[in-house]
């Protein structure tokens, strides 16, 4: 994405949410209770995210925040319903990295990531791990790039689904060791990492909550995480840079996107609370377990994060021609 470009989605996002349709005067926000969407099924890392800050803003702000997941195609349809909902604070979008990656992913989506949606709040990072079947004949990364290059094509992987940063974070691998592995996507978590576990694929991408239980079990063995530095939750367990892959850092995010038309004064009363919860010891204790790093920062800073992701995940998709339709 040439600057330009980059400077244009950036500016859309900024100014989608300064068009304010204000409340009724004389009422405060939120007079009744809130819808929280969220794209996954029950269970996953956006789910689990989604609901503990459902939790932090019923608490903060007295009205009950209720969740609804209506999952599938990698998180556009709930996106899709969200862009389509008024403006007013009371649907708000409990997103994820798809957001980030499926403009450049699908064909065609029916709505605009940036157009029709102002950020509120990102409030955690993760990371991925290169998660491969006991039998596989690599314990490092080193060795996992030498066994892929000695069989080209022969290898597959699993991912969460199509548009994740797990998928993409296999189809970055593609491009850098050029073996032509192929993807094959589950529909979620737990049914990737049981894939992989009973034998049906030789490695996955997959989030450290979600392996651990696996890992402790020696069902499945981790060779690389994709963060930038190792984890505390796994401080022997080498970088994918480390590994000798430079520039492999991919993440997932989770945060708080409304309808464009939001007016800023919802907006920065939900991202105080949002900020106040990820500065509060239990809850970043809570993300800690989960292998996520905590933010607490502004609608802006969000903006530009997403502007950035955007084009980021625009650059895996081209190079590794990676199509979901």
């Amino acid at each position: 994405m040439n600057p330009f470009a980059r400077s244009a989605l950036l500016i859309g996002l900024m100014t989608a949410w300064h068009v304010a349709h204000a409340q009724a005067p004389g009422t405060k926000y939120p007079i009744k209770p809130i819808r929280m969407i969220i794209g996954y099924a029950p269970g996953g890392g956006s789910d689990i995210m989604g609901r503990l800050m459902a939790q932090q803003i019923t608490e903060a702000l007295g009205q009950q925040v209720v969740v609804e997941n209506r999952a599938g195609a990698a998180q556009n349809i709930a996106a899709e319903y969200v862009a389509r909902q008024p403006a007013d604070g009371y649907t708000v979008f409990m997103s994820s990295a798809a957001h980030s990656i499926n403009v450049s992913l699908y064909s065609k989506i029916n709505y605009d990531p940036v157009k029709d949606f102002a950020p509120v709040a990102i409030f955690a990072t993760s990371p991925n791990l290169l998660l491969v079947h006991p039998s596989f004949p690599a314990k490092t990364v080193k060795e996992f790039i030498a066994v892929a290059k000695k069989n080209p094509g022969r290898l597959n992987y699993s991912s969460s689904g199509v548009g994740s940063s797990q998928h993409l974070s296999g189809e970055m691998l593609n491009v850098m060791i050029g073996s032509g592995m192929t993807h094959v996507p589950y529909k979620g978590s737990a049914p990737s990492l049981a894939g992989l576990a009973s034998g049906e694929v030789d490695f996955a991408f997959n989030n450290i909550p979600s392996a651990q239980p696996l890992m402790s079990a020696g069902r499945v063995r981790a060779l690389g995480i994709t963060s930038a530095k190792r984890s505390p939750l796994l401080p022997n367990l080498p970088t994918m840079v480390e590994g000798g892959l430079p520039g492999f850092v991919t993440e997932t995010w989770y945060g708080i996107l409304v309808p464009a038309a939001t007016p800023r004064e919802v907006i920065n009363t939900l991202n105080t609370v949002a900020v106040k919860s990820v500065q509060k010891p239990e809850f970043r204790e809570r993300l800690a377990q989960m292998g996520a790093d905590p933010l607490a920062e502004s609608p802006e800073f969000f903006a530009s994060y997403l502007a950035s992701e955007i084009a980021r995940w625009a650059k895996v998709v081209r190079d590794s021609k990676a199509r979901a339709d």
